[in-house]
């Protein structure tokens, strides 16, 4: 099954897509005017020029990429960030550098993942014996 998400790009990166026929996710990339370095310890909200429209029932999940992870030291803090359906502001990649190395992030690098996650609505109830 094929989910369609509407999607705005102002970056000048290309838009998310599968690297090959059996990944769950689509790398994000860093929309920066300027390179940045995330000290060790430090993290740092990265923008991706990227603005979605999730269907109700749908959720976006952000994920560090394991190579940032291993090689780098590099992880997304609150892994993994959740956007919900109704959120359209600019998708931001909160990073956390846990190496002892600076970390140097240029516009275009893939910097985490986004996955999509068909999700069910609960209700509540209280009233059980």
């Amino acid at each position: 099954m094929c989910i369609i998400i509407k999607i705005v790009n102002i970056s000048s990166n290309p838009l998310p897509n599968y690297g090959t026929k059996g990944s769950s996710g689509m790398d994000l990339r860093a929309f920066l005017k300027n390179d940045i370095t995330i000290y060790s310890m430090e993290k740092k909200i990265i923008k991706t020029g990227l603005f979605i429209e999730i269907p109700i029932g749908y959720e976006g999940q952000i994920r560090s990429r394991s190579g940032l992870a291993l090689n780098h030291g590099i992880t997304v803090l609150n892994d993994p960030g959740t956007i919900d359906s109704d959120y359209r502001g600019e998708i931001k990649i909160l990073l956390l550098n846990l190496s002892k190395n600076p970390f140097l992030i240029k516009n275009g690098n893939r910097i985490a993942q986004i996955i999509f996650s068909k999700h069910e609505e609960i209700k509540w109830n209280s009233n059980l014996n």
